[in-house]
């Protein structure tokens, strides 16, 4: 089984992997750990650790909390192997080996959030253009300009994304990312669900600046098409928490979207296990997820293709299928709509493992758009979270984190949702639909006072 062991080395060896200058090696870290198949490929990662404002629970998602990379609190990742029939003996001894193991937790295969069914599409991006308020919003200076979002998939084609809306697209090849498994240009891969992203989060914030990471086109153990692998999306935090803080404080923005997700327990340790991931806030993509946001970047999931009516093959959790960092309190997790307000059927429902009102807030999907899929639409929640994420880039143009936390937009986005119901709250739907206009009327009203 593929694992990522967490450990607690000497100050100094924290400091050089937390320090985005320098570069520590596996060996630095971690040398010699019995019945352990090292993986030397991945660049050791430092894992921040939660601090509660108060005594109490440190991994309770319900209270004030401070993620902290001193040398004192944080730890390292390595990833590697152990032989499923030694698992059990391997786990029991290795913090006996070596006390400076904190824990070995489950790498589980993650996938993109495609769709299922052939039902044709719903309209085309232009009427997901004007039920956005795209015309609206670039005329309040809200176009993303000078906002990066961040796009964790299969790679972008920039030339595709740009013939497609018939603008030019600014890509930020010099803070985009490639796992060491996958080799590429930034903007340059092939045109996939990647690029069906970018293109439905430009809709909305045509002047925001990409950054490709292909997290998706990792392939140790995948099994899929697009199937990454979850320590590679650790990775990739860690280096965006470096392009984030690289910004200066009082403009710093980085919007993070996130079309993919673990579809099956068989990657995971079971539920109660100290290495669990689906429902373990101390998992270590978990802690950085929300190390991330405390920083001021806007992270979004995608809610996840295991809706009842309609469920993804892939789907095996028996209940519950919102699950890890996609149910993370700190980040806001995307159901779809059609463009006629119906919600899709294959859109994941709550409640979700980590934080039980999920998903957030729904954002519109299954239309004609970045033609990937020709003849078919832009669909499943890979595309209504991308659409979400044009949204918050574009209000980050004029509001960045100093001026409007992540957890004050999240709310923003949560109040002025449009609940055709007229409920508060549902698993269906969450808080509702996506309201672009209440949200600039808020933001109005909030610079008026």
């Amino acid at each position: 089984m593929r694992v990522m062991i967490q450990l607690r080395p000497s100050y100094d060896v924290v400091a050089a992997v937390a320090d985005p200058r320098l570069t520590a090696t596996t060996a630095d870290v971690a040398d010699r750990l019995p019945g352990v198949v090292l993986d030397d490929s991945f660049t050791p990662v430092a894992v921040p650790q939660p601090v509660p404002s108060h005594e109490g629970d440190p991994l309770s998602l319900r209270q004030p909390i401070t993620y902290s990379l001193a040398g004192e609190h944080a730890s390292v990742m390595v990833r590697g192997e152990i032989a499923d029939d030694e698992l059990t003996a391997r786990l029991s001894l290795l913090p006996m080996v070596r006390r400076d193991v904190v824990g070995v937790f489950a790498d589980p295969v993650i996938e993109a959030s495609l769709t299922c069914g052939g039902d044709p599409a719903v309209g085309d991006w232009r009427d997901v253009a004007r039920l956005m308020r795209a015309d609206e919003l670039q005329r309040a200076g809200l176009d993303g300009t000078g906002v990066a979002l961040a796009v964790l998939d299969s790679g972008v084609n920039a030339a595709h994304v740009a013939e497609r809306l018939g603008r030019l697209v600014t890509l930020d090849v010099q803070r985009s990312w490639n796992p060491a498994t996958v080799d590429g240009r930034a903007g340059e891969f092939e045109v996939d669900h990647g690029t069906m992203c970018a293109f439905d989060a430009l809709i909305t914030s045509p002047g925001a600046s990409l950054i490709d990471i292909p997290l998706l086109l990792s392939r140790a153990q995948g099994t899929t098409v697009l199937g990454g692998v979850l320590s590679d999306a650790v990775a990739a935090f860690a280096h965006l928490r470096t392009v984030l803080l690289a910004q200066p404080a009082d403009r710093r923005s980085l919007v993070v979207t996130n079309s993919w997700g673990s579809f099956s327990p068989r990657w995971d340790f079971p539920v109660g296990h100290p290495g669990n991931y689906s429902d373990n806030p101390a998992h270590p993509f978990n802690l950085i997820v929300a190390s991330l946001e405390q920083e001021g970047a806007d992270i979004l999931f995608a809610a996840g293709n295991c809706g009842n009516e309609c469920a993804d093959g892939r789907c095996a959790f028996p209940n519950r299928p919102i699950v890890g960092a996609n149910s993370h309190s700190r980040v806001l997790t995307i159901g779809g709509v059609d463009t006629r307000a119906r919600r899709v059927g294959y859109s994941s429902q709550g409640p979700g493992r980590l934080t039980a009102r999920k998903p957030d807030i729904c954002a519109y999907t299954h239309f004609k758009g970045s033609g990937v899929y020709d003849p078919g639409p832009d669909s499943g929640t890979s595309a209504a979270c991308p659409v979400a994420a044009g949204l918050v880039a574009a209000i980050r143009t004029q509001w960045p984190a100093s001026r409007l936390s992540p957890a004050e937009l999240r709310t923003l986005l949560r109040r002025t949702a449009d609940h055709p119901r007229g409920a508060d709250f549902d698993h269906d739907l969450g808080y509702g639909i996506v309201d672009p206009a209440a949200v600039l009327t808020t933001l109005r009203r909030r610079q008026a006072a």
